[in-house]
């Protein structure tokens, strides 16, 4: 039987980064380098530029002034925040060439945009510095569930095969070994992504708190307010959200419900510029 390493290593030989986001981690690793030679990298892909400009104009950043060029984006949002957006933009186009139905994964991202929606919402909430980053966590949080559906689509439909009062990763576990966030985790360790990102998505599905970052936590909490309105909608929202859980961060049932709410005024016009075809089944 394949362990997650297994799966992280098969995955990362088919699921490869492209040698611009290689290029472009590499320059921003290096302080040397110049925000001129960043956007130079980042020009060469009109359709990186694209959708770094979208994001960077949308009501997600909320910046007053208009956003033209690259040069400028790194400038207002900073170099971390442009990477970020490299890094959701070269994950999007990685896993198309994933082997499964369209609906099937319009709906992934339908949940993975929520998610991140979500997690960044109660992140500013809560005035965490820079909270725009979580939207990353959110985003690549359940990667591993594409990275089984490719390497093993037969465990699937029974890893994903559950109802209350059994919880998701129970199941994953029970049927893979190994949850989908440890997979997600592996795969982005594998893409030498940020030990920042990798974390909490490691620990998404881990309820002792004891040595959690906030923003585990917050990726923790987020995912369970996500898939109360979708998969386990089913469920007693005590199964997912514990008062334990609930005391971790200082919010209650109304910061919740203003994440749901933001969360549907925010999903369209996201899902239009991370993954277009997504947004027209709404």
């Amino acid at each position: 039987m394949k362990n997650v390493n297994d799966y992280a290593k098969a995955a990362g030989e088919i699921f490869v980064l492209s040698d611009s986001f290689v290029r472009i981690k590499e320059l921003i690793d290096d302080e040397q380098s110049t925000i001129d030679d960043i956007a130079d990298v980042i020009l060469l892909d009109p359709a990186l530029v694209a959708t770094i400009l979208k994001l960077a104009n949308s009501s997600f950043f909320n910046y007053p002034g208009k956003i033209d060029t690259i040069s400028k984006a790194l400038l207002v949002l900073g170099i971390n925040e442009v990477y970020n957006l490299v890094i959701a933009f070269f994950t999007n186009r990685t896993f198309k060439r994933v082997n499964v139905e369209q609906d099937y994964l319009d709906d992934f991202w339908c949940k993975s945009v929520d998610c991140a929606l979500i997690v960044k919402y109660i992140g500013s909430k809560l005035n965490i510095p820079n909270a725009e980053r979580l939207f990353i966590i959110g985003l690549l949080h359940n990667l591993g569930e594409l990275v089984v559906q490719q390497i093993s689509p037969e465990k699937i439909l029974a890893a994903n095969n559950f109802s209350s009062p059994q919880l998701p990763w129970e199941k994953q576990h029970h049927e893979l070994g190994f949850t989908y966030g440890e997979c997600s985790a592996e795969l982005l360790k594998q893409w030498q992504l940020p030990y920042s990102i990798i974390e909490p998505i490691r620990n998404q599905d881990n309820s002792d708190f004891s040595y959690s970052t906030d923003d585990t936590k917050l990726l923790y909490l987020a995912k369970r307010i996500m898939l109360s309105q979708f998969d386990c909608s089913s469920h007693p929202i005590e199964l997912l959200l514990s008062e334990d859980a609930l005391q971790q961060l200082p919010i209650d049932e109304n910061t919740i419900q203003e994440a749901i709410n933001f969360c549907d005024l925010e999903r369209l016009s996201m899902l239009a510029i991370i993954n277009p075809g997504t947004a027209m089944i709404f």
